[in-house]
């Protein structure tokens, strides 16, 4: 039985649930770059160093905690953690709204981080446990797709929030459907196939056999430390860090980089922000079908972060004084640097048995996280102290060069197929 025709009724059932969880969660990390767009810095007398600073802080929280929610998810329930965690953070997005100095608003950002930082790696073990090899980098991409679909409707959302009303409300607004979609969620969701009542017992079988015979065709690994040390979960780590410098510096900054080059309201300035997002959107869905229906993730991964680099680069020689032409050449980065990530995120499970996939999806998802922290502060700080983005389109165009050397390093060409990737190390 091919992956096409499995369970159809999955896609319908479980994706949206899926996109709306992903999408929440973005929503309440990324709408720190419209307050402080919107003058939270002024209110609360933030410089611009700090400025960068906390908004980084959330990633530091989501490093840390990656691998034990990972290996909750894994071992337990992605449902129950994922519950507890949408309350968590839909409530302290909220709290953001109404914090009167920087150390509590220090602290709500990293604690944002900590509560937040089970979602990425729980959900994409949630996806493996009920979609195939041939399915994957498509389930990945409506997972991600809650990045940028959010980014692009919260963009015009929240400036005419903050427009019309400012940060603090904006914050309590887009706060509280984490905490409502949390009941649903408990309600809608079930950890594996066999829990639902919504399949025949003959698909769920054929489901079971599917993913049953992925595994015996994966090489087997004993244990975390043995996989962590594969030079193939080593490679695309540091892969992932270079790559989410570029694309966090770009997420929290866009907002600042666009009004301050522009001299645009604030509505302008979220209509502007958004479209990036909608290139981006388009550029996911085609190169996910892509990459499943050839079987090939490699060739799906480095030449659009190559295009990324390439425009990030030509925006910097560009400067400020061509405005329209350096903001094209952002939405051309912004598609360029979302494409990739669900053929990315496919490779894990494909090289590594399900024993350990989710750790090692944990392992290389920190340091992505790492990677944002390091993004979002050195842009902002960038941006603050040369009074121009143009420091930062040239930073943020060398991580993603170097995301392309490590990239062709940790995935093997097409001509070598009976092991597409770098093969783990031997345990000892």
């Amino acid at each position: 039985m091919t992956s096409t025709s499995l369970a159809p009724r999955r896609w319908w059932a479980i994706m949206p649930i899926v996109f709306i969880t992903y999408s929440l969660a973005y929503l309440d990390r990324a709408n720190y770059g419209f307050a402080s767009a919107a003058g939270i810095n002024h209110d609360l007398g933030i410089s611009p160093g700090l400025s960068s600073l906390i908004g980084a802080l959330f990633f530091l929280g989501y490093f840390f905690f990656q691998l034990p929610g990972a290996v909750y998810a894994e071992r337990r329930s992605v449902r129950k953690l994922v519950f507890v965690s949408l309350i968590l953070w839909g409530g302290c997005a909220a709290l953001t709204g109404v914090v009167t100095n920087i150390p509590s608003l220090m602290a709500i950002r990293f604690v944002l981080g900590i509560v937040e930082a089970a979602v990425m790696p729980a959900m994409l073990i949630y996806i493996s446990n009920w979609f195939t090899k041939g399915e994957r980098s498509r389930a990945n991409t409506f997972l991600i797709l809650g990045n940028p679909v959010t980014v692009l409707w919260m963009s015009i959302v929240s400036g005419y929030l903050v427009h019309s009303f400012g940060w603090r409300h904006m914050f309590v607004a887009e706060g509280v459907p984490a905490v409502v979609w949390a009941v649903c969620w408990w309600l809608l969701v079930r950890d594996k196939p066999e829990q639902v009542s919504w399949l025949s017992n003959e698909d769920k079988r054929a489901i079971d056999a599917a993913l049953r015979a992925e595994q015996a065709g994966i090489k087997p690994v004993k244990n975390y430390a043995e996989a962590f040390r594969s030079p193939a979960v080593m490679l695309l780590s540091a892969q992932y860090f270079c790559w989410s410098i570029g694309v966090y510096g770009f997420v929290l900054w866009l907002p600042s980089i666009v009004k301050n080059g522009s001299a645009l309201g604030m509505v302008e300035t979220g209509w502007l922000s958004a479209l990036p997002y909608l290139a981006a959107t388009i550029a996911m869905l085609t190169a996910s079908w892509a990459s499943d229906k050839l079987d090939n993730r490699r060739a799906f991964v480095w030449p659009f972060l190559l295009v990324g680099a390439l425009a990030f680069a030509a925006s910097y020689a560009l400067g400020t004084t061509h405005f329209w032409a350096s903001y094209a050449l952002l939405v051309v980065a912004g598609a360029a640097m979302y494409a990739p990530y669900g053929p990315f995120f496919a490779i894990v499970p494909e090289l590594l048995p399900k024993n350990v996939a989710g750790g090692a999806m944990a392992l290389i998802n920190s340091m992505g996280a790492l990677g944002s922290f390091v993004g979002s502060w050195v842009v902002g700080y960038l941006n603050g102290a040369t009074g121009s983005p143009t420091a930062s389109y040239a930073f943020m165009s060398v991580a993603l060069v170097v995301s392309v050397i490590l990239t062709l390093r940790a995935v093997k060409p097409r001509r070598d197929e009976t092991r597409a990737y770098a093969a783990p190390a031997h345990g000892k």
